[in-house]
């Protein structure tokens, strides 16, 4: 599949090359066609670089792996036309580090980031998902030890299967994928990185996820 995975910070990269790693055609999207970790991520992987337009064109899916307070623009800068119809994976939150760590979580209307990309880009299919974890995680579940959990929420089920077969490709059992149902179920997963970020100070790592247990299962 041909993937754009817009955003070239670790997030992004660690996406991107493991995309690569299971045979994508990957594009790592930035502002300018010249990102400097663009470049040498491209040159390591094996995969391509361009602005976020470029990446976004030819891509059959897009990730967005960008910061959440700055999606919107990244997506009008890829141009509404290249994600027409297209499956958006939205792994982005809003985090707000002006007052230090740990930072402001959430949109300043209360909604979700997933919520204001699929108003501004009607016509994309935006799917949230692996935003309640760290990137090792997101790409490598077995790096946790026991059952553990992603979640998954968006408007379109044919997007929602697309995604989740990408997810199971990662190394997520079916039965640990959590479909929470529409996209407004974002909001809470987008706020539960509150907690993610409390544990992460008191644990000293980020090799950690969450597990829901249900009783008689």
């Amino acid at each position: 599949m041909r993937i754009a995975v817009l955003g070239t910070g670790e997030v992004g990269r660690r996406l991107a090359g493991k995309l690569v790693s299971l045979g994508h055609e990957v594009t790592l999207g930035s502002r300018t066609a010249d990102n400097a970790e663009a470049v040498k991520w491209a040159a390591e992987y094996g995969g391509g670089h361009g602005t976020f337009a470029d990446a976004a064109g030819p891509a059959e899916l897009v990730v967005n792996a960008t910061g959440g307070l700055v999606s919107l623009a990244v997506l009008e800068a890829a141009g509404a036309e290249n994600l027409r119809g297209k499956v958006l994976v939205d792994v982005s939150n809003a985090l707000d580090f002006s007052e230090g760590f740990p930072p402001r979580v959430g949109m300043p209307d209360g909604g979700s980031v997933a919520e204001h990309l699929q108003r501004a880009f009607p016509e994309t299919r935006v799917v949230k998902t692996l935003n309640t974890m760290n990137n090792t995680v997101m790409v490598d579940p077995g790096r946790v030890p026991g059952l553990h959990d992603v979640f998954l929420s968006g408007d379109d089920e044919d997007a929602k299967d697309v995604v989740a077969e990408l997810l199971r490709s990662f190394g997520w059992p079916a039965g640990r994928i959590r479909d929470l149902g529409d996209l407004t179920s974002a909001r809470a997963t987008e706020q539960l990185v509150q907690l993610w970020l409390r544990l992460y100070g008191t644990l000293g790592t980020g090799d950690f996820n969450f597990s829901v247990s249900v009783a008689g299962s």
